[in-house]
């Protein structure tokens, strides 16, 4: 692959996704809690435009980060515990509750842990793979209790309108399925992605610029 094929492909994705942030922006019931859940959106697709020559990242990487920045628009548009495919998912499997939420803190986990994977392997950071994938897990784990706690932080602030952005749907054991869910997305990163991961490490190597 070439420093040219992948600055394309990027640059394609970062434009249907602002497409999609405007349509979300544009047709959301609740602007405030959209703006709250699509922030990490708007933060990091500018910053992975401005760093994709001087660290690109793996394809892989870039497609999960695509695929969870829809997840995280979606959620914003309807909030997370009115999302109309949650309703179905909830319907078929007979949840007590919309279950999208879980989808987004399961790639919470999922994509902040190959990130760091990324970053560690490529770095040399940590040495043995088993080590790797434990720090790789922690890191994963410590993204989904700060967050957790930016939650926390709005309910205080927001009291009673907080409601749409905590997306708890009257579980008291939100916070930990949530990051349950952030975890097995981790460890589906180390078990099942790990491999092919390496692999396109292997080949960014010969990214030619």
């Amino acid at each position: 692959m070439t420093q040219t094929a992948l600055s394309s492909g990027l640059k394609v994705g970062a434009l249907l996704l602002l497409l999609i942030l405007i349509y979300t922006g544009l047709f959301t019931s609740d602007r405030t809690t959209w703006l709250m859940e699509v922030t990490p959106v708007i933060i990091i697709v500018p910053l992975l435009l401005a760093t994709q020559r001087r660290y690109p990242l793996t394809p892989l990487l870039y497609t999960l980060i695509f695929w969870h920045a829809i997840i995280l628009m979606v959620g914003g548009m309807y909030t997370y515990a009115k999302v109309p495919i949650g309703f179905d998912v909830q319907e078929m499997f007979h949840l007590s509750r919309n279950p999208y939420d879980k989808l987004g803190h399961f790639f919470q986990g999922l994509v902040p842990a190959l990130a760091a994977r990324e970053i560690l392997v490529r770095g040399g950071y940590v040495t043995g793979r088993k080590m790797t994938d434990f720090v790789v897990c922690c890191i994963a784990l410590a993204i989904s209790a700060t967050y957790e706690l930016i939650e926390w932080w709005a309910a205080l602030a927001m009291g009673q309108g907080a409601d749409d952005f905590l997306g708890t749907q009257g579980d008291p054991w939100d916070t930990q399925s949530d990051m349950f869910c952030a975890l097995l997305g981790a460890l589906t990163t180390v078990l099942l992605l790990g491999r092919p991961h390496q692999r396109q490490l292997g080949r960014l190597g010969q990214i030619t610029l």
